[in-house]
C-alpha cells in the first residue's frame, strides 16, 4: 500500500525514533502535527505506517504516560488549550540545564534538611511538616523566580500550617514581609492564618488586590498572589469556591492567582472515596474554567516544569492556574499521628518509598551533574533561626475632633442631591429621593444616607480611600443610598457621585459583590491590611448575614491583634433591628460581638469597637473617627433599618459643625434632664428603641418624670456613673428590644451592677428569653412590644426584673 499525504504539508520521511520526529515537526503547523498523527495512527499496516505507528506511540507515551497530565479540555477559548498543548504535548519540551538542575537539588536539600531538623529538635511535637512534599519549596521558589522575570515585585501567599515554608522563604524575624533576592528584589508577604484551612484564601486576594490598586496594577503585572492548599480542605471547603466565583469579577479580580494544591492523598485520616464526590480534590477549579496541572511530587524536574508553565500562564492570560501536587504525607494526619489505624495498605507502601532526595541526588549523580563528594557537602551545611518581633505602639492615643467646615457640608449636601454629568436621565423615584436631599441641605438637615455622604466625602476630601463592598450596596439594601446611578435609557452608562465632590480627591470604590459573606468579607479584611490610611468598609445585606461568615469574625477580625500584633481598620455595616418582620434579618447578634469583645477603658486596648449609632450625625462621626484615630481598630456599627426613614432620626447641621465629635452616650434632653431631683425613673438603652420609648413616654405625657439615656458606644462605664449620680433618686432601668438571652443584656448586667457599686438595683425591661431572634407573627410582635412599653413606663408598680 502506497501511502501519499494530500494534507497542508508533503509527507517527510518517516522517522525511526522519538528523537527525529521533532525534526519535522518544529517545520509545521502544531495542529497540522496533530492531525498528522492521528491519520498515520490509522494507517500502519505498511511498513512505512507501521514506522510511523513505532513513532506516534513513543511521541503518546512521552507526552501522556509520564508525570504530569493536565486538564483544559474543559476551557471554551481555543487560543488558551492551544496554547497549554503547546506547552505540554510538544514532544521533548521539558529541558533542564546542568546549572537549573544543581539549583533545584540544592533547594530540594534546603527542604529537606528542615524538615530533618524540626524532626530531631521537636520529635514529641506535631509540626504539620512537609515530609512526603518536600518538592513543595522549590516550586513555590521556582514559581516565584518565574513570575518575577516576567516583571512580577510583589507576591501575597497564603497556605495551610506548614512551618517549612514559613523558614524557607522567610526568615522569622520578619515573618510578613520581606525582601527577597532573586534576578532583582521581590517582596514577599504571607499572610497569618488560623488552623482553619482554606479561610485566608480570600484574605489573601483582598490583600492583593488592595495592593494592585494603591500601586496603578490595573492588569496585575507587578503584584501576584500564590495560594497554598490540602487536598480535602480545596475539595470540601465552600470558600474556595467563592473565592474563585471572585477571580473574575471586576471590582475583586487579582488578575490571576496560582493555587498549589499539596495533595497527600488523605484528609486528616478519611480516604478520598468518602471525602469527596468528585474525581479529583482539584474539581472546583473547573468551574472558572483554570487549567489544571497533576503532577507527580516524586518527580522535581516535572514539578519545576509545570511551575514554570503555570506561572507563564498567569503571565499570559491574567487567569487563575492550578498545580496539584501528587505526594503522600509520611508520617499521617500529623507527626503524632498513627496511620496505620486508618490506612494501613497506603502506609506499608509508604514506609517502602524510597525519599524524593535521594532519588534524584542518586539521578543527577548518575548524570554527572553533580559528584558525591558534592552532594556529601550540600547536606551538611548549618542553619539558623532568628525569631519574631513585635510592632510598637502608636505615639499618640488621642483622636482631634471631628467635625466639618459648614460649607464642606453643604458641598457634599448639592452633590448628594443632584447628577454631574448632562444629559444623564436617572429613574423618576431616584429623582425624588435626590429632590428630598435637597430639601433636607436646604434646612441644614440630613438622614441617615445623607450623613453617611457627609462621613465618606469628607475622608475623600482629604485623601482618604474608601471602599464600601457587600450584596447591593450601590443602591442600599433597602433603597437609601443610591451611591451608583443608573442612565435610563442608555445601557451600562452609570455615574458616581461621590467621584466629582472636589479636584484631587481621594478615589471612591462601590461594589456591589457576588452572593457571598465568608468570601467578600475575607476580601475586605485583606484589603483593609494593605494600606492603614483607607476606610474598608463591608456591608451585610441584612445584619445577621454575618453569620455565614463567622470563620471570618472569629479567627482574623476580633484576635487579629492578639494572636499576629495586626492591627486591622475593617468596618462592619450591620442592619438591625427589630422590625416585626420576623426571626431573619431582625437580629445582627450584637450578644455575639460583645461576648468576645474585649473591653477596656482605653480604645487602643480592646480588640474591636462596637456601636449603635441612633443619629446620623453620630454615625458620620464615628466613621470618620475611625480614620483620625491614630491606631486602627476594627469597628462593627449596627445600622438602622426603619430609621433610614424616621422623621424624628435626622441630626442639624449644627451637630456635625467644627470642633464637634463622636458621643459615646447622648444624654436626656426632654424637660426631665431639666430637674434631675424629681426623676422617678432613668432608662438607658441603645439604638432604635429609643425612638420608640421616646414616643410612648410623650405619649404618655411622661417627659418630667423620665429621662431616657443613649448608649452609642458600649459599653462606656465612666459617663454612666455621671448619670447615676445625677439622677440619684430615680430608679434605673436598662430597655432592650432583642430578648432577655440576646441582645446586650448578659454584657451590661455586671457593667451596670460595677458602676452602681450594687447599691442601687438595676432593672430589666425587654422581651423575654427565646430561642428564635425574633417572632414570625406580626400581632406577637406588636402585642410583646406593648407589654415591655407598658412596663418601662409603669411608675407605680415597676413589673419588671432586676438585673
Amino acid at each position: 500500500m502506497s501511502l501519499t499525504w494530500t494534507g497542508p504539508f508533503s509527507c517527510p520521511p518517516p522517522p525511526s525514533s522519538v528523537e527525529e520526529t521533532p525534526l519535522f515537526l518544529s517545520e509545521k503547523s502544531y495542529a497540522d502535527w496533530r492531525y498528522f498523527v492521528c491519520v498515520f495512527v490509522s494507517l500502519h499496516v505498511s511498513n512505512a505506517g507501521q514506522q510511523y505507528h513505532r513513532a506516534v506511540l513513543l511521541l503518546f507515551q512521552t507526552s501522556y504516560c509520564g508525570h504530569i497530565g493536565v486538564e483544559f479540555m474543559f476551557i471554551n477559548n481555543v487560543d488558551q488549550c492551544q496554547w497549554i498543548r503547546q506547552k505540554i504535548e510538544t514532544p521533548g519540551i521539558m529541558q533542564f540545564t546542568n546549572a537549573e538542575k544543581r539549583t533545584l537539588l540544592a533547594r530540594l536539600i534546603r527542604s529537606t534538611r528542615f524538615e530533618d531538623f524540626l524532626a530531631r529538635k521537636w520529635s514529641s511535637e506535631k509540626r504539620f511538616g512537609l515530609e512526603g512534599c518536600e518538592v513543595l519549596i522549590p516550586a513555590l521558589k521556582t514559581i516565584i523566580d518565574k513570575s518575577s522575570a516576567a516583571g512580577i515585585d510583589s507576591v501575597i501567599m497564603g497556605m495551610p500550617h506548614r512551618y517549612g515554608v514559613l523558614h524557607l522563604f522567610l526568615p522569622l524575624s520578619l515573618i510578613c514581609r520581606i525582601n527577597r533576592e532573586t534576578d532583582k528584589n521581590i517582596t514577599l508577604s504571607l499572610m497569618a492564618n488560623p488552623s482553619h484551612l482554606e479561610a485566608v484564601d480570600p484574605v489573601v486576594q483582598g490583600k492583593t488586590k488592595a495592593e494592585q490598586f494603591y500601586r496603578g496594577d490595573a492588569q496585575g503585572k507587578k503584584v501576584m498572589s500564590i495560594l497554598m492548599h490540602g487536598d480535602a480542605a480545596f475539595a470540601g471547603q465552600g470558600v474556595v469556591y467563592e473565592t474563585f466565583h471572585l477571580s473574575e469579577l471586576p471590582s475583586y479580580t487579582t488578575h490571576g492567582t496560582i493555587h498549589v494544591v499539596v495533595n497527600n492523598q488523605i484528609g486528616f485520616t478519611t480516604d478520598p472515596r468518602v471525602a469527596r464526590s468528585s474525581p479529583y480534590p482539584t474539581d472546583v477549579a473547573r468551574v472558572v474554567n483554570a487549567p489544571i496541572f497533576h503532577v507527580n511530587a516524586d518527580d522535581p524536574e516535572a514539578v519545576m516544569y509545570v511551575c514554570r508553565v503555570a506561572a507563564e500562564w498567569r503571565t499570559t492570560f491574567n487567569k487563575d492556574v492550578v498545580i496539584d501536587l501528587v505526594s503522600y504525607r509520611r508520617f499521617g494526619h500529623n507527626e503524632m499521628d498513627e496511620p496505620m489505624f486508618t490506612q494501613p495498605l497506603m502506609y506499608k507502601q509508604i514506609r517502602r518509598q524510597e525519599h524524593v532526595l535521594k532519588k534524584y541526588s542518586d539521578k543527577l549523580i548518575a548524570e554527572g551533574v553533580v559528584t558525591l563528594q558534592e552532594f556529601e557537602v550540600s547536606v551538611s551545611l548549618s542553619l539558623s533561626v532568628d525569631f519574631f518581633t513585635e510592632e510598637g505602639e502608636p505615639k499618640s492615643m488621642s483622636c482631634v475632633p471631628t467635625g466639618l467646615d459648614e460649607e464642606v457640608l453643604h458641598h457634599i449636601g448639592q452633590t448628594a442631591s443632584s447628577v454631574p454629568l448632562d444629559d444623564f436621565k436617572i429613574h423618576p423615584g431616584v429623582s425624588r429621593i435626590l429632590r428630598g436631599r435637597a430639601e433636607l441641605v436646604k434646612n441644614r438637615q440630613m438622614d441617615w444616607a445623607l450623613g453617611e455622604y457627609m462621613a465618606f466625602g469628607s475622608l475623600l476630601k482629604e485623601g482618604i480611600h474608601v471602599r464600601l463592598s457587600g450584596q447591593d450596596v450601590e443602591r442600599g439594601t433597602f433603597s437609601h443610598r443610591h451611591h451608583v446611578l443608573h442612565d435610563q435609557e442608555v445601557d451600562k452608562r452609570f455615574c458616581v457621585p461621590m467621584n466629582h465632590l472636589w479636584d484631587n480627591q481621594a478615589p471612591y470604590t462601590v461594589c456591589n459583590s457576588s452572593l457571598s459573606e465568608y468570601g467578600v468579607l475575607g476580601f475586605e479584611l485583606g484589603f483593609a491590611m494593605a494600606s492603614p490610611n483607607a476606610l474598608i468598609l463591608w456591608e451585610a445585606q441584612f445584619g445577621d448575614f454575618h453569620n455565614t461568615a463567622q470563620c471570618i469574625i472569629d479567627q482574623f477580625i476580633s484576635p487579629g491583634q492578639a494572636k499576629w500584633v495586626r492591627n486591622n481598620g475593617i468596618v462592619l455595616l450591620l442592619p438591625h433591628g427589630m422590625e416585626g418582620m420576623g426571626p431573619e434579618h431582625s437580629s445582627a447578634r450584637p450578644e455575639r460581638f460583645l461576648q468576645m469583645n474585649f473591653e477596656v477603658q482605653q480604645l487602643y486596648d480592646c480588640n474591636w469597637i462596637v456601636v449603635n449609632c441612633s443619629t446620623p450625625a453620630n454615625y458620620c462621626h464615628v466613621v470618620r473617627r475611625q480614620i483620625l484615630l491614630p491606631f486602627r481598630k476594627p469597628l462593627i456599627i449596627f445600622t438602622p433599618k426603619s430609621l433610614l426613614r424616621h422623621p424624628d432620626a435626622r441630626s442639624s447641621f449644627d451637630d456635625l459643625a467644627k470642633g464637634t465629635k463622636f458621643k459615646r452616650l447622648i444624654p436626656d434632653e426632654s424637660p426631665a434632664s431639666q430637674n434631675p431631683a424629681q426623676v422617678k425613673r432613668v432608662i438607658f438603652c441603645t439604638g432604635k428603641v429609643y425612638y420608640e420609648l421616646a414616643k410612648e413616654r410623650k405619649r404618655q405625657e411622661l417627659e418630667k418624670d423620665i429621662a431616657i439615656i443613649r448608649l452609642e458606644q458600649v459599653f462606656n462605664p465612666s459617663p454612666l456613673s455621671e448619670y447615676a449620680e445625677k439622677y440619684a433618686s430615680a430608679e434605673l432601668v436598662w430597655c432592650q428590644e432583642e430578648h432577655k438571652n440576646m441582645g446586650y443584656y448578659d454584657y451590661v448586667r455586671p457593667r451596670f451592677l460595677t458602676v452602681v457599686a450594687n447599691k442601687r438595683p438595676v432593672w430589666y425591661v425587654g422581651r423575654d428569653p427565646a430561642a428564635a431572634p425574633a417572632t414570625g407573627n406580626k400581632s406577637t410582635h406588636l402585642n410583646e412590644l406593648k407589654r415591655f412599653m407598658d412596663t418601662a413606663f409603669n411608675l407605680s408598680a415597676f413589673q419588671g426584673a432586676s438585673l
